[in-house]
């Protein structure tokens, strides 16, 4: 079957997001205890075409757009946060794949596009030239869902150069080391390589994806500059964390504030202080959402900029300020009863928590970089 038939038989994400979501939320509980998805969900994700949502064509995928991916993640979000970042990585590291030489893309996605791409983005190993390709080795902690994996796109020094290498399932380890304080069920364990051979045919630089220049790129998703987009993958689950945060707040205050009246009545004052909490949380939760629509757009729109390319960092990092501080708004505001074990209240706002520490949403470096464009430019004129 042709690339193009199989892309226009596949469903749009938003089809099959609800469905996931609320299989999702039945296996949230068991998500955290085991630090890892069930077979089930994972499997749903996939078949709903995430993983395939960047692949090129010419291999199956839709090339689809960045604007495509935001609803759906973040309703997966509302019901399991570590549903949502495995959908969004594994859509965002299909995308990085497609920068590998023709060869390297045919091999990984031979029996399809919804192989389980999981990616190791620091460059702790180290890459030795041999004939034909690299010996490649290192240990690479924090790869989510990589018990579940297919395929690795592992981050290594080759010289004084980073390189990513693809490796199938069958060359690398796992140890299991995730325990965290949020996003347990991502099973984010550490990826293991010994001198392991990876071709040529398997290999890029990581100037290449971050510069956006697949080899031969027709999609525009393929041609955008990593900053530009890359915090785009870890704010979308962190969005549908914030909006499941509010629902859950908004559910047990409405309850509260229908309850009884007379002495054991709400007062006015605390409904004031109610009303206005959901307004600013829900406030702050949209902002976010307007910004990281914004970022989906610019890439989809082609040829950003120097200074599109820091906004957008700078956008995902701020709409990350901007969720953690609604979840921490309504939690604060919730009472004792969103402390317990099991309050989904507490596991969406660990979970936000947890997402806002990524380096990718860290507000420094690209405040620094857009704001140096602006001067740039200012200067210039």
């Amino acid at each position: 079957m042709s690339g193009d038939a199989m892309t226009q038989e596949r469903p749009p994400l938003a089809a099959g997001a609800g469905r996931i979501a609320e299989l999702a939320g039945k296996r949230a509980a068991d998500a955290e205890q085991q630090r890892r998805l069930s077979p089930d969900v994972v499997r749903a994700v996939l078949q709903a075409g995430f993983a395939a949502h960047f692949v090129p064509v010419a291999h199956g995928g839709r090339a689809a757009t960045f604007a495509e991916l935001v609803e759906p993640v973040a309703v997966l979000g509302e019901a399991c946060s570590s549903t949502a970042w495995y959908a969004s990585l594994t859509a965002s590291l299909g995308r990085m794949a497609a920068y590998l030489p023709d060869e390297g893309q045919a091999e990984l996605w031979a029996a399809g596009p919804d192989a389980l791409i999981v990616g190791a983005l620091m460059p702790l190993g180290r890459a030795e030239r041999t004939a034909g390709g690299w010996h490649v080795s290192g240990t690479w902690p924090f790869v989510s869902v990589v018990d579940h994996s297919d395929w690795a796109l592992v981050c290594a020094m080759a010289g004084q150069e980073p390189w990513f290498f693809a490796v199938p399932r069958q060359a690398y380890g796992i140890v299991d080391s995730w325990y965290p304080m949020g996003m347990r069920g991502t099973g984010s364990n550490t990826l293991v390589l010994d001198g392991v051979f990876v071709p040529d045919a398997r290999a890029c630089t990581r100037a290449a994806i971050a510069a956006g220049l697949g080899p031969g790129a027709e999609a525009i998703c393929h041609t955008v500059p990593m900053r530009a987009v890359n915090g785009l993958a870890f704010a979308l689950p962190m969005l549908g964390a914030a909006r499941g945060a509010a629902a859950v707040w908004t559910s047990w205050i409405a309850a509260k504030l229908a309850g009884p009246t007379g002495q054991n009545a709400v007062s006015s004052q605390d409904r004031v202080l109610y009303e206005h909490t959901l307004a600013r949380a829900t406030g702050e939760i949209d902002a976010a959402q307007l910004l990281l629509e914004r970022v989906a757009a610019v890439a989809d729109a082609g040829g950003v900029t120097g200074e599109l390319v820091g906004r957008g960092a700078r956008d995902c990092a701020l709409a990350a300020e901007l969720l953690t501080a609604a979840t921490d708004r309504l939690f604060a505001s919730a009472g004792t009863r969103a402390q317990t074990e099991d309050s989904p209240l507490q596991r969406f706002w660990r979970d936000v928590h947890a997402a806002a520490s990524h380096i990718g949403l860290q507000f420094g470096p690209g405040a620094t970089l857009y704001a140096g464009e602006l001067l740039r430019r200012s200067t210039d004129g």
